[in-house]
């Protein structure tokens, strides 16, 4: 046990500021609450290093998550052997059960053995509670029971998840419909309630989650995380729950907490476990309640190199030529969350020599660049991309980045700012690099026009990269399917890169260990398209030539398509087969078209 105060133990480990400490004492006079939950409110620090410091400085172990309680009529069983109320308790903010004398796991006993009072040293009760030094909680435990007492410290989701079902256990439990705003926001604003969203948040953080989903059902509401592209659950809570809970994450993002029969869009930059965040939520009225999305953007993070994005060979060529040309339009496409923005940013990091005037349009403004002036979109007052556009080129840029292009007007703009010797970068929701060609002539963009300004398109998904710790060599199935997709793609013709197949193939599969938290991967890694519109490629689109002819003429110079990246990066190991058949599996019926009907289509 270590007597100096948490906030001495904390600014000693660096895990705090000064600052902060002031900041959360400030807090406190306001607020009557502890010094850490202060600290956690103003998003100061991680509850995983504040837990271990309360640790550390009380004597108290940390609950594992396994050792909580599932079944309701456990948390009944300990206080009303005991005669304690459970109002009482949930006013305490504690919880109570019996484990195994001794039991270092904390496993709570059940059956018959949970129902009457244990014989003196056969059971340990275990107490977690918001203040485990409580006073008028320790007296009363201390009359009501003489055996071993057991404190425990654990998160605030875990604590919160443990109070919402001893409430459920007692003989009064409510259901309100929470129609008065007044109330909604009184809800939003308990401590329980901004405790377990601040939780979620910094799990969330620690997990490198892009997304949270929090959706509502008939008996109670699930959060999971969208972590490396794929969702997974992440704690399951009481329905009695959920309006608190969303009105608490509508109030954050500054939108309608009355209004739950409308989608909502909403925003805001907040502080979690230290950092600055930019929150994006959706809300979706549903069957049970709204569905929540919120996207996390971090706003202090560092870009990862092209190397670390996974553009490699010829399509890294394509993207070095194309990015230095003087003029034109430069697109990349993909759909959301396939890391379009990231490799814009690496492009514009790359040509930010300070002797060109460099400005943006985004929305949101996802990355803080020294050197260019970045524009926030808003289109609720008006300030769309076209708007934004029109007073950019008023400003004298060289080159110039549109967050997206969605409309015919923006689509026109971006197109005569490159016929007037301007540089522009974009985005398109396309499924293909060359699929941006069709998408612009859609927007009523003609063929000439685009055959005269486009530079250089790209596309890009995102895969997962192999656990590097539990991965293992591929079964033979797999290696089988990826060899067939090989030498199909040889067969029609694809022109590999010439060390493409310099190395022996090392084929490997997802396991799952605890470094990867089960799931056989960590992190992702891109894979591209990439086409420069020149020679032949740029007379097929002003000549208007289907798709077939225009990837004919890619294909001439050395274009690959996303699937054909991704079999080279499964071939050395980084990824798997599977994971390339998960995201890009769709075209590969479009690699084993049989090679008589590629010539055919040829001669038509």
């Amino acid at each position: 046990m270590d007597r100096r105060r948490i906030g001495e133990l904390l600014l000693e480990a660096g895990a705090v500021t000064a600052a902060d400490i002031d900041q959360a004492l400030a807090y406190q006079r306001e607020t009557p609450v502890l010094f850490g939950q202060a600290l956690l409110r103003l998003g100061a620090v991680a509850e995983e290093r504040l837990l271990s410091a309360l640790s550390a400085q009380l004597g108290l172990p940390v609950l594992p998550p396994s050792a909580l309680p599932r079944e309701e009529t456990l948390y009944a069983a300990a206080p009303a052997a005991l005669g304690l109320p459970l109002r009482w308790l949930a006013e305490k903010g504690a919880v109570l059960w019996w484990c195994a004398a001794g039991d270092t796991g904390f496993a709570p006993l059940a059956g018959e053995a949970a129902a009457e009072p244990p014989a003196a040293g056969a059971a340990d009760l275990v107490v977690l509670a918001r203040n485990p030094l409580d006073p008028g909680l320790l007296e009363r435990l201390g009359g009501a029971w003489s055996g071993e007492t057991r404190l425990v410290l654990a998160p605030n989701r875990l604590l919160e998840s443990a109070l919402a079902r001893l409430q459920s256990a007692g003989a009064r439990t409510r259901e309100s419909a929470l129609t008065d705003v007044e109330r909604l926001r009184e809800m939003a604003e308990e401590a329980p309630v901004i405790d377990f969203v601040n939780a979620v948040f910094e799990d969330a953080l620690r997990d490198g989650a892009s997304d949270i989903h929090i959706e509502p059902f008939e008996h109670e509401f699930q959060v999971r995380f969208r972590v490396d592209g794929v969702l997974r659950l992440e704690q399951t809570q009481p329905k009695s729950r959920f309006d608190a809970v969303a009105s608490r994450i509508k109030l954050v993002s500054a939108m309608d907490i009355a209004e739950r029969r409308l989608p909502q869009d909403g925003r805001q930059t907040v502080r979690f476990a230290g950092q600055d965040i930019d929150l994006r939520v959706s809300s979706l009225p549903g069957a049970w309640g709204e569905s929540l999305v919120l996207r996390l953007l971090r706003k202090r993070q560092e870009l990862p190199s092209l190397d670390g994005l996974g553009l490699a060979g010829p399509q890294r060529r394509v993207f070095d030529r194309i990015i230095r040309e003087p003029n034109g339009v430069i697109l990349v496409t993909g759909p959301t969350g396939s890391g379009k923005s990231t490799t814009l940013y690496r492009a514009l990091e790359l040509i930010n020599d300070g002797q060109r005037k460099i400005i943006t349009i985004e929305d949101p403004v996802e990355y803080d660049m020294d050197g260019v002036t970045q524009v926030q979109a808003r289109a609720d007052i008006g300030y769309d991309f076209a708007r934004g556009l029109r007073a950019i080129l008023r400003q004298d840029p060289d080159v110039i980045m549109i967050g997206e292009i969605r409309d015919t007007e923006t689509a026109r703009i971006a197109i005569q700012s490159a016929l007037t010797g301007h540089l522009v970068f974009s985005t398109l929701h396309t499924n293909t690099a060359l699929g941006a060609i069709e998408r612009l002539t859609d927007l009523g963009v003609e063929p000439f026009l685009v055959s005269a300004s486009l530079r250089g398109l790209i596309a890009q998904r995102l895969l997962r990269r192999l656990c590097s710790e539990c991965s293992a060599p591929a079964l033979a199935d797999e290696v089988a399917t990826a060899d067939r997709l090989i030498a199909a793609a040889r067969e029609r013709g694809v022109l590999w890169p010439d060390d493409a197949f310099d190395s022996p193939a090392n084929w490997r599969v997802a396991r799952g260990c605890d470094a990867c938290r089960g799931q056989g991967y960590t992190g992702r890694i891109a894979v591209y398209e990439a086409a420069a519109v020149d020679g032949a490629v740029k007379e097929a689109i002003a000549h208007a030539a289907g798709q077939e002819a225009i990837l004919d003429a890619a294909r001439q110079a050395g274009y690959l398509s996303m699937l054909e990246d991704g079999l080279l990066k499964a071939r050395t190991g980084v990824t798997s087969v599977a994971e390339v058949m998960r995201v890009l599996g769709g075209g590969a019926d479009e690699i084993e078209a049989p090679a008589a009907l590629q010539a055919a289509r040829g001669r038509g």
